[in-house]
């Protein structure tokens, strides 16, 4: 097999990968508009209790916000039930070169993406008629300078409890402590039930056919460390499960994660459910019993924030799983770490992705090399299997006997010149989601006019110049192909991925580029020494 027809085998498998994204976003489409359930426990905000049965109003956000300050979350709470409503991140721009920093949660007209907690149950303060309202001894809250920890308690008294929310931000965390401590001063037991829950509006899943991100829930509980759960998922079918130990519930999107982490003592239940045209997913804590004269602390942890692998691994387990790699992820997530490994070196992610591109093709070169050696093997017996087919005519069975008597004679793998070209498409399509995934690359400047290796090239200089590559290959490689019909297609095969590169994030098409570079340097090498041994004829 020569190497157009390989090119030609890549190829296929490429489209097929991209078509089979375009297939699974088409019959697997996210519900658009403002649909209701008929499996929704109850409508508004709070989570079914004793007397879920009643209706519920549907609670809007307050004119008394107040507002907290880490050095890498700006919070805006609602004092009427303590629900963060809007959630800035401070390291990370809007859009490239904005003034505007990134909004994960917000409550705008147009999209509703908040974070709830509350307690419900007998004692609780968030009924179906209303939540409390809390007090607060100020309405804009800043870590100081070299304060690590900022603590932002919140109170509200009920017939003799007092209820206090306390925010705790800690520098450089995006893990957002959550504690209600309750003291029962009153003469008789107190029962409450915590929860936590995200709330954003049904949408479709967003991405497009070169960038297919996720924008939906996702959980982890005892026997599934990681799922995604979509609002069509929601829609259909509400989830009921237990957390005995670790989990968290999670609403997700491209580069970015809100997550509640529950810390209850015992099993707490995850939920989803949907209403007025919004999805909830969240966690319900087991019923607490507060004794008269006694005080009692419940907590969670909402994570609001990019995906940053390692502090989310060590907020809670499973949580990095949020950067989903696909079923290549024990290919793609070496590849990330080896790649923030060498940026921790030369501090330029597109330099790191030229560096790694190396690394991952001199690591394969054997089996470059055992390719087009085993490809001028193939071309060295063409005489002889020309002649062979026309001794014996068409008898296939005969034909095939000979033909691997003669491969073995030689010592020759007819398959030996695919095998590096496929253990190629695993790598790239690994490196793919490593690239889509890696909050680390948004925004990230390489050189000259690639500002943001996250993005297409603007200019389209990239997928040209991989392009170009690519026939440069062809040229180099000589050909037994004399149907003019494949001729055709093999020389049709760089424009079509051009036209495909041309939308894919610069950093893959960088990587595309230096390895087609490293393609050209290597069958250079390569020839030559074949060419010494007699092996090889351009001809």
């Amino acid at each position: 097999m020569d190497s157009q027809r390989n090119i030609l085998l890549i190829a296929l498998m490429f489209v097929s990968f991209m078509l089979y994204l375009n297939w699974n976003e088409t019959n697997n489409p996210q519900p658009q508009g403002q649909g209701v359930t008929q499996q929704a426990q109850h409508s508004g905000d709070v989570p079914a209790g004793s007397d879920a049965s009643q209706p519920l109003t549907q609670d809007s956000v307050s004119n008394k916000l107040i507002t907290l300050h880490s050095d890498v979350l700006t919070l805006t709470v609602d004092t009427q039930g303590g629900d963060i409503v809007r959630a800035e991140l401070n390291k990370y721009d809007a859009e490239f070169d904005s003034k505007d920093k990134f909004l994960l949660l917000k409550n705008q007209p147009n999209h509703v993406f908040v974070a709830q907690s509350g307690l419900i149950g007998p004692d609780g303060i968030d009924t179906l008629k209303g939540r409390a309202e809390f007090t607060t001894n100020g309405t804009d809250f800043s870590m100081a300078n070299g304060q690590d920890e900022l603590r932002v308690p919140m109170t509200v008294v009920k017939d003799g409890i007092t209820y206090t929310k306390t925010f705790i931000l800690k520098r450089g965390n995006y893990a957002v402590d959550v504690d209600y401590t309750i003291d029962n001063k009153s003469d008789k037991a107190a029962t409450v039930q915590m929860y936590a829950q995200l709330k954003q509006n049904l949408m479709d899943d967003g991405g497009s056919l070169t960038m297919p991100t996720y924008t939906g829930g996702a959980y982890s509980a005892d026997d599934t460390k990681y799922k995604k759960y979509s609002f069509d998922d929601m829609q259909d079918k509400n989830l009921n499960l237990t957390i005995s130990k670790d989990g968290w519930a999670a609403m997700m999107q491209h580069y970015f994660v809100a997550a509640w982490i529950p810390h209850a003592d015992g099993d707490a239940n995850l939920y989803t459910r949907t209403s007025d045209g919004q999805g909830f997913i969240g966690v319900r804590y087991p019923t607490t019993t507060i004794a008269p004269g006694t005080t009692t602390t419940m907590d969670a942890t909402l994570w609001v924030g990019p995906k940053l692998q390692d502090q989310m691994e060590a907020t809670a387990p499973n949580l990095n799983l949020t950067v989903d790699y696909g079923w290549l992820w024990f290919i793609a997530s070496p590849l990330h770490w080896l790649l923030a490994t060498i940026y921790g070196f030369v501090g330029n992610w597109g330099v790191a992705i030229i560096i790694l591109t190396f690394i991952v093709r001199g690591a394969m070169y054997p089996l470059t090399k055992a390719q087009y050696t085993s490809m001028a093997k193939m071309r060295m017996l063409q005489p002889k299997l020309a002649e062979m087919r026309e001794r014996i005519g068409d008898d296939r069975q005969r034909m095939s006997q000979e033909m691997m008597e003669l491969y073995k004679k030689e010592k020759v793998n007819p398959l030996g010149g695919c095998l590096p070209l496929i253990l190629q498409m695993p790598i790239f399509i690994a490196l793919y989601w490593a690239l889509m995934e890696s909050v680390e690359l948004r925004h990230a400047p390489f050189m000259l006019w690639i500002q943001d290796l996250s993005a297409p090239d603007p200019y389209y200089v990239l997928p040209l110049l991989m392009g170009a590559s690519m026939f440069l290959i062809q040229k180099m490689s000589p050909s037994t192909v004399t149907d003019p019909m494949q001729q055709k297609i093999m020389t049709f095969m760089p424009v079509m991925f051009t036209v495909f590169f041309l939308w894919f994030p610069a950093g893959l098409v960088l990587y595309w580029l230096v390895s087609n570079v490293v393609t050209l340097i290597q069958q250079t090498l390569i020839y030559r020494a074949l060419e010494k041994k007699g092996l090889h004829s351009r001809k």
